[in-house]
């Protein structure tokens, strides 16, 4: 047989208890081959021998019925050509007739490690009001100099899914604010709610639904909600700016799905040559807070490897 360069080769045999192994090797080149072995498995070494060029007559004495490793190592980039002699002498007539056959079979090695996993306890549902003011803005013609426009700025709470706004212009608008919390009371959503501050913003916010009437009045604003601070200095000087929404009205509330996340510019426009107007202006975001643990979770492991056996023992 031949070892390839930098190459191993192994064989496997089994014996009966009591068997006695006879053992010849010799490179037919005269070479050295760098490692022989005898292994007695699954590890048991019976006989090593390193830049080994012959074996004569080795015996080897069987103490247990098992398999028997012939391990040949060669380090050399060369190959090595190998004459390997292996004989069992029985103990006795009882074990003569001994399959040394070696069969091999897959198993599967099962192992259990233990680590520790994130999850979500619970999400905890929020109602947060985010702003309350009211907001003037100048006429056209105003004698101090200020513009006709401002802007209103708030910043939505962390874990906002949505929220939502009113505005309302001067006394009609906070009318038609508070007859909507009026309205609310009376349904059946107000006596069940179990999150504080559920009110008609919250079931705007969280469900869409809207308890605000239309004003009738005299008095309007244009708004919009612009997208960031860039766009609000090109609103307040009178250019083309980005926006996500707006309107004309003597007050409106919506629901808002998005953005969700930090600042909100709201920029409000009075087209009254006259009159000085006061803008009410509110904002409710519902919030969702993830709640973390820890927990210890046991995780299986499965690998498969080939065993050798004999078929007397199968």
């Amino acid at each position: 047989m031949k070892v390839a360069g930098l190459g191993e080769e192994a064989f496997y045999y089994g014996f009966a208890k009591g068997d006695e192994i006879v053992f010849d090797f010799s490179e037919a080149n005269g070479k050295e081959l760098k490692e022989l072995e005898i292994i007695e498995l699954p590890s048991s070494s019976k006989f090593s021998d390193y830049k080994v060029k012959k074996v004569q007559d080795k015996r080897i004495k069987v103490t247990k019925t098992g398999i028997y490793k012939f391990r040949l190592s060669n380090s050399s980039l060369g190959g090595r050509v190998c004459r390997l002699k292996i004989q069992r002498i029985p103990a006795s007539e009882n074990t003569r007739i001994f399959d040394s056959s070696v069969y091999w079979r897959t198993v599967q090695d099962t192992t259990y490690t233990t680590k520790q996993e994130r999850y979500l306890v619970r999400a905890d549902t929020a109602i947060v009001k985010v702003t309350d003011q009211v907001a003037p803005v100048s006429s056209t013609t105003a004698v101090n100099g200020n513009p006709n426009k401002t802007v209103v700025e708030f910043t939505l709470p962390a874990g906002t899914v949505s929220w939502s706004y009113y505005i309302g212009v001067g006394a009609t608008g906070e009318k038609a604010y508070d007859g909507a919390r009026d309205k609310f009371v009376n349904t059946a959503a107000a006596s069940v709610a179990k999150l504080p501050g559920y009110g008609p913003m919250a079931a705007l916010a969280l469900y869409g639904i809207n308890y605000f009437s239309k004003a009738q009045g005299e008095d309007n604003v244009k708004y919009w909600f612009i997208t960031d601070w860039d766009n609000v200095l090109l609103f307040k000087a009178g250019k083309q700016f980005y926006q996500y929404k707006s309107g004309d009205v003597i007050n409106e509330a919506s629901q808002m799905k998005a953005p969700n996340r930090g600042k909100v510019y709201l920029g409000l426009l009075n087209d009254n040559v006259m009159d000085q107007i006061q803008v009410n202006v509110h904002a409710t975001a519902i919030t969702v807070t993830p709640v973390w643990g820890t927990r210890q979770v046991r995780q299986m492991h499965v690998q498969a490897r080939q065993e050798p056996y004999l078929n007397a023992l199968k």
